[in-house]
């Protein structure tokens, strides 16, 4: 049976507060169905969410991406909502997301806290300048659609049953926001930013992020990601990169067989060579992976039509 609207909310260990935001989305949308997964907590946030009113289910993989997966797989609604147990996200601004994906207006909308109250309230040292760099890196990578993202790491959305029932999920952990956004700006999917006004974790609740050793991740899911959906552009700077090694080397070389007629410096030639040799592969790795997503979008594509026949009926 489809739901209206799903409200997701991943959790682990997350006793605090988890009442609060169930009874919270409860209150803001009255027609919708809670879900809460609970993912390997030791307190009791599943007998407190179950005790507010939510429908509690379990996902033994740890990770947030992996909790996601489980909740896309399972749950069919028409307006999904995702959202943080932690109480950081105000229930308020829901209506205003949903509404967006209801009307057609929007594939995915982003709770964006970048541009209302995170650099007053955030406590965490770092995460200020690392959400500032993780937006840059999108923005450089990804110019021509990303002035639409305000937020990238926000975990704060709701989405239409095409987004979700079409992303492919690789990420395990915190990543999973940065693969939303990147799959989202790549497949020019509807997006729609609405300004939240965040809020700091209460006394008490610990954060489940680790700064550096996430952040490690979800810059490498980046560059992973630019590879995977922009292979001919990865590879033709890789391309470069080797043919103006290449190029340094042999030019020396060149110069001085055109002054003296010798070759003195040969394994810096034969270097050379190898050199170019390899920018002539990456090239031709970068024109062959490029085919291969052209006809993975395609594929994309038929998948969505019919999808949104399914939907219709």
């Amino acid at each position: 049976m489809m739901d209206r609207i799903a409200v997701l909310i991943p959790c682990w260990n997350e006793a605090l507060t988890i009442e609060k935001v169930v009874s919270d989305f409860k209150r803001v949308l009255p027609e919708a169905v809670i879900y809460v997964y609970d993912n390997n907590s030791t307190d009791r946030t599943a007998d407190l969410a179950a005790r507010a009113g939510a429908v509690v289910r379990h996902e033994y993989r740890q990770g947030k991406g992996n909790v996601i997966r489980s909740m896309f797989r399972d749950v069919d609604a028409d307006c999904y909502v995702m959202v943080d147990g932690d109480d950081t996200y105000p229930a308020e601004n829901a209506r205003d997301m949903v509404n967006l994906v209801l009307e057609g207006k929007a594939d995915m909308v982003i709770g964006d806290r970048l541009s209302s109250t995170y650099f007053e309230e955030n406590k965490r040292p770092f995460h200020n300048s690392g959400n500032m760099l993780v937006r840059r890196f999108i923005n450089m990578f990804w110019g021509e659609n990303s002035h639409e993202i305000k937020d990238v790491m926000t975990g704060y959305r709701a989405f239409s049953p095409m987004f979700v029932k079409t992303f492919p999920i690789l990420s395990k952990g915190f990543e999973i926001e940065t693969e939303m956004t990147i799959h989202a700006l790549d497949k020019n999917l509807l997006l729609a930013n609405v300004p939240v006004s965040y809020r700091d974790r209460p006394a008490g609740s610990v954060s489940k992020l680790h700064t550096f050793r996430d952040g490690a991740k979800v810059l490498k899911t980046i560059f992973m990601l630019y590879k995977d959906y922009r292979p001919l552009r990865f590879f033709t700077f890789a391309a470069v990169l080797l043919a103006f090694i290449s190029l340094a080397l042999f030019l020396p070389v060149f110069h001085e067989y055109v002054m003296t007629g010798l070759v003195p410096k040969l394994p810096t030639l034969v270097t050379s060579g190898f050199f170019m040799m390899a920018a002539v592969v990456f090239l031709g790795i970068g024109l062959m992976l490029d085919t291969e997503v052209k006809n993975s979008r395609k594929n994309l594509e038929i998948q969505m039509n019919i999808i949104r026949m399914m939907l219709k009926k």
